[in-house]
């Protein structure tokens, strides 16, 4: 049995380099949001299925993110998001949007305080993907997810892109220290593998808050 010559412009090739130089380019209503498209459709599948009361975005960059996240929100009819960066650079269109809460003095000097009284906490980790970064974002914000809710720690892909010593070990370095003490928090496979095997650029990122 012969098979088909599949003609050169019909070739599909596809690679992590090659998803993560297109995720650069992803655009939210015009917005820049760079985030991998397999993870806004799971993010989209967690906030339906969490309904949180408050997302808390570290790492706003342009804001395409956070606007999506709280348009999500706005399907729901409820929620707000509190982004946290160290510069406020976001577009105006992400400025105006009512669930949005713009913070600019870093993580480190976020309150937790402004996270009582919701009932559904979910947390977004996108900060600068180095090592003790991550590991000081979740030291400080693991004890405000709210059980059965998520703590999704980005771009644990890097170490695939070949950047692991770039970031000092990166993002999973940081999961992997912070895990065995904190066994209220498991990797939720459903996400993580949702593609195949670990077919997210949040490589085993997806924590969830069982207990």
């Amino acid at each position: 049995m012969f098979k088909k010559r599949i003609p050169k412009d019909e070739e599909i090739k596809i690679s992590i380099q090659s998803i993560s130089d297109g995720h650069h380019h992803v655009t939210y209503k015009g917005v820049k949001a760079i985030r991998c498209p397999f993870d806004y459709l799971i993010y989209q599948m967690i906030i339906c299925e969490v309904e949180p009361d408050l997302v808390i975005e570290i790492g706003t960059n342009i804001g395409g993110g956070a606007l999506y996240i709280a348009d999500l929100l706005d399907s729901l009819g409820k929620g707000i998001v509190h982004t946290i960066d160290i510069i406020s650079q976001a577009d105006p269109k992400v400025k105006e949007h009512k669930r949005i809460k713009f913070f600019t003095e870093g993580w480190d000097n976020y309150d937790l305080n402004l996270a009582k009284g919701f009932n559904k906490v979910l947390i977004i980790e996108d900060a600068s993907h180095i090592y003790k970064d991550t590991l000081g974002v979740l030291n400080k914000f693991h004890g405000i997810v709210s059980v059965g809710s998520y703590f999704i720690i980005e771009d644990g892909i890097i170490n695939e892109l070949g950047l692991e010593k770039e970031y000092e070990g990166g993002p999973l370095k940081a999961i992997r220290e912070f895990l065995p003490s904190y066994p209220e928090y498991i990797v939720d496979r459903k996400w993580c593998d949702m593609f195949g095997k670990n077919a997210t650029f949040n490589v085993n990122g997806y924590l969830k808050k069982i207990k």
